[in-house]
């Protein structure tokens, strides 16, 4: 027997819809602000040119001088990407703050669910619901409203279950399993899907589909009466006051698109303030989860190509190096620790030599595979011995970012945990080969449970400090200070 009256919409229910609205449409526009970095779609992990099962871009690599990744990405407008302008740091920021909520709003309405007889409004106990389904989308079809149910004719049932029960799990589980840190641990994980790229594939349709069941849910509303289902899904009951329910739900619309707007123009003004609001609970919680994986990664193919992110440095510096193959070349170990070194690359290579074949994946989005060859930091580490107070590695580079004038060579910091793991190594050879210019010769950092930018190259010195407040903005790394403001930990 149902205990609730036919038509009525419990209050957690019409609540949780509200919220629901509100961290979906965050979560696509935050979404098409990632796509938009690498607008390109893939069913394999080389992301070779040319491979795409989809792209949303006309512009064409040139075949003959270096490009980069960063000369794929397409700029997207503010008034569909969140925040628009070619911020994925911050959109990532907001996918996800977004997520948080949205999980939570879903997990409050499942409970809620079960411990109601609300359920069985929506949980199929019977095969007869597909083929009353199909009879609904034939009606539909033609263009006519099949008979009313209660609340939920079969056709609308089948596709809340779905939505609810399946496309929104599988969405939770590609969100997360492209973590670099997480696949890194459990490689497995991504065979499930064919790879990263399949589940970044994976995830974007689902993100499709949630862009059509919004503009479906919207329409069925208007059709099958404004009136009367905005008081249901407003007021709880379809006999309550039509006008008052349009009058309280547009408001409840307009009030979404105002936050979308307000937080627009205020993450693109004051970037800083809002990342920092972003992160409030959030890159705690991200840390837990993934900072403390190791990587176990372990592939046996190399990409034919693998794009590079960045051009080489034209600081005098590494000039003078380049010229002579490296041969004066020193990588210097000081700060916070009890025997400064100043290490010759024939030195290094000396030293016991770790090889790993990896997945490296960019914070945009592609990939490649590649073997690299070098020296295990722990290593290193052991060598100098850190002063007890000594937390965080600072990687400095001969990378003067030309092509950012005015904002410093790049650096990245990573802390002790991650230093000591054992896929972190310097690496001086890729491939077999000695590490290419464009990948970072003569040294690279590879952090395999972190993403592509973590991996500081042109590596040429490490710094042991306590803590990196007073280095550059005090970030925690080049790109956290000056480009997208991305974060310290990158597993995910």
């Amino acid at each position: 027997m149902d205990l609730l009256p036919g038509d009525y919409f419990p209050l957690w229910v019409r609540l949780t819809h509200f919220f629901n609205f509100l961290f979906i449409t965050l979560l696509m526009r935050s979404g098409i602000e990632i796509i938009g970095t690498h607008p390109k779609f893939y069913w394999n992990d080389d992301c070779l040119t040319g491979s795409e099962w989809l792209k949303f871009t006309k512009r064409r690599m040139p075949e003959n001088e270096l490009w980069t990744a960063e000369d794929e990405i397409v700029p997207l407008n503010s008034w569909i990407a969140m925040p628009g302008r070619n911020n994925l740091g911050l959109g990532r920021h907001w996918h996800f703050w977004s997520t948080a909520g949205w999980i939570i709003t879903g997990v409050v309405y499942v409970v809620c669910l079960f411990a109601s007889s609300e359920w069985r409004r929506l949980v199929p106990t019977s095969w007869e619901i597909f083929p009353n389904a199909w009879n609904a989308l034939t009606i539909y079809l033609q263009l006519r409203l099949p008979p009313d149910g209660h609340p939920f004719n079969p056709l609308q049932q089948l596709s809340y279950f779905g939505l609810i029960f399946i496309l929104t799990p599988i969405q939770i589980i590609t969100g997360i399993a492209m973590s670099p840190a997480l696949a890194a641990r459990f490689p497995w994980i991504l065979k499930i899907f064919g790879g990263r790229q399949g589940v970044r594939s994976v995830h974007f349709l689902g993100l499709c589909l949630y862009v059509l069941f919004t503009i479906g849910h919207i329409s069925l509303v208007i059709w099958h009466g404004f009136g009367p289902e905005m008081a249901k899904i407003v007021l709880g009951y379809e006999s309550d006051s039509h006008s008052l329910a349009i009058k309280i739900g547009l408001a409840g619309i307009a009030a979404v698109i105002v936050y979308h707007v307000a937080m627009t123009l205020l993450t693109l003004r004051q970037p800083k303030m809002i990342q920092k609001r972003l992160e409030i609970g959030i890159d705690r919680l991200r840390y837990i989860l993934f900072h403390r994986l190791q990587s176990r990664q372990n592939y046996n193919r190399r990409s034919s190509y693998a794009r590079v992110n960045g051009r080489p440095p034209r600081d005098a510096t590494f000039q003078k190096h380049l010229a002579t193959n490296f041969e004066d070349f020193r990588l210097e170990i000081h700060g916070l620790v009890e025997h400064p070194l100043s290490l010759s690359l024939d030195h290094l290579r000396g030293l016991s030599k770790k090889t790993q074949t990896t997945l490296h994946t960019c914070i945009q989005g592609w990939t490649y595979f590649a073997q690299w060859g070098g020296v295990s930091v722990a290593e290193l580490i052991e060598m100098c011995v850190p002063a007890p107070e000594a937390k965080y590695l600072v990687f400095r580079t001969m990378d003067d970012k030309w092509e950012v004038p005015g904002r410093g060579h790049y650096y990245e910091v990573i802390d002790l945990t991650l230093a000591r793991k054992p896929q972190t190594i310097l690496a001086y050879e890729m491939n077999n080969e000695p590490l290419p210019l464009n990948h970072g010769a003569p040294l690279r950092l590879r952090v395999e449970s972190q993403l592509g930018y973590k991996m500081a190259k042109w590596v040429c010195a490490i710094e042991f400090v306590e803590s990196f407040a007073e280095i550059g903005q005090g970030q925690g790394g080049w790109r956290d200070d000056v480009l997208n403001y991305y974060r310290l930990d990158a597993g995910i």
